[in-house]
């Protein structure tokens, strides 16, 4: 038997058309949900729907590379060239009798497979939001709602999405790669979030709430932190080198171990390995470990002095409520898989809890705008002048 090809598009059709029909039904609960409502309030039931299936399909993502099934089927986009596994069986048994905890089992192909079927539906749904965004807009323009651009160029960011999930599988995760494919998940839960939030405030006709302009900057330097802290857990996760350390707050002993970062940190290699074609060294999981342990220090101390300026913000109670609680079942996962030998519960709501709170902050920001009236104090430091042509 010859060697299966790493694309074989012979499937494409047929897994396209399983992902519209897997659409349906979410597409059809909206419909019956929302069936004497207006169709700006089924586009904004339509924008919350996307959103929560497409955080549902990062946790099965991580699912899926945390129970590294990424290369359950070592093609793209079917399985040695069926739609399902059920047509590949006898290959996937091959696979596994030659290796039998190698990466290619029948249980595996099925979790790498259920993911694509589920990144299918939410790439329907989003082409379904694009659509009637559009048609919202050429029909009543609403004060508020997201310009369908954003939901043009969300459709556009799903098939990059597409793109790295199959490089993920043909490059046999490489960790930059798949890295990214975390990270542009992430932000495909911001584009949509961004929408979801306009819609609703086109909806309600409900403008965004005034902030001041130092709380604004608050919330986009602790977004961009925790941006760069995902991404270092990415790599932590990618690179398998979550037990590197196997205590707390040391690690192997010190608090400041045996680190290798010029390893570490050199990006464009296969899993593993380096550039040169050694092994990667204990010394530079540890030091990928340990980096990201010592960034959440950092991050943790923003967030909680963020959440302690969020508290006189009546508009952001919400989100600073869930940002209380996401923080803490960050500690607590990411304590349990260092202590605990990593547990896939823990791992799972880890990428869960990350993704929430990217998505928490995107709500934010999008709920809330500079706040363009000046304080009292600012107004009594301004000259007399000014003062009264403000007045």
């Amino acid at each position: 038997m010859g060697e299966q090809p790493l694309y074989d598009l012979a499937p494409l059709l047929e897994l396209m058309a399983l992902g519209a029909v897997i659409a349906l039904a979410p597409l059809l609960w909206v419909w019956r949900r929302n069936r004497g409502a207006g169709s700006a309030r089924r586009l904004q039931a339509l924008g919350l729907l996307t959103l929560f299936l497409t955080f549902d399909l990062v946790m099965f993502g991580a699912f899926t590379r945390l129970t590294d099934s990424g290369l359950g089927c070592p093609d793209w986009p079917g399985c040695y060239g069926n739609s399902s596994p059920f047509g590949a069986t006898h290959e996937i048994a091959m696979a596994e009798a030659a290796m039998p905890t190698g990466p290619v089992t029948l249980s595996k192909a099925w979790v790498e497979m259920i993911h694509r079927y589920l990144a299918t539906m939410v790439g329907v749904l989003i082409i379904a939001l694009m659509v009637l965004a559009w048609r919202e807009h050429r029909k009543t323009p609403l004060q508020g709602m997201r310009h369908p651009a954003l939901a043009t160029f969300t459709l556009f960011w799903v098939l990059v999405q597409g793109a790295f999930g199959a490089l993920t599988v043909t490059m046999k995760l490489f960790p930059a790669i798949v890295t990214l494919h975390l990270l542009g998940g992430l932000f495909l839960l911001v584009l949509l979030c961004m929408q979801a939030v306009g819609h609703q405030q086109a909806v309600l006709r409900q403008p965004p709430a005034p902030i001041s302009a130092r709380l604004r900057a608050g919330l986009w330097a602790c977004f961009a932190l925790l941006f760069v802290q995902v991404a270092l857990g990415g790599w932590v996760s990618t690179n398998y080198a979550v037990l590197a350390c196997s205590s707390f707050p040391s690690c192997q002993g010190s608090y400041w171990p045996d680190m290798n970062f010029a390893q570490a940190f050199e990006l464009w290699r296969p899993l593993g390995m380096l550039s040169d074609g050694s092994h990667i060294s204990f010394a530079a999981l540890t030091a990928i470990h340990y980096v990201h342990r010592l960034a959440a220090y950092v991050v943790v101390a923003a967030m909680l002095a963020l959440v302690y300026a969020m508290r006189r913000q009546p508009a952001l109670h919400s989100q600073r409520q869930w940002l209380l609680g996401l923080i803490t079942l960050q500690f607590i996962t990411g304590l349990s898989n260092v202590v605990l030998d990593w547990p896939l519960v823990a791992a799972v709501l880890h990428t869960g809890g990350a993704a929430a709170l990217v998505t928490v902050m995107t709500w934010a920001l999008a709920a809330t705008r500079t706040d363009s009236v000046p304080t009292l104090q600012e107004d009594k430091k301004a000259p007399h002048g000014a003062r009264r042509v403000a007045a």
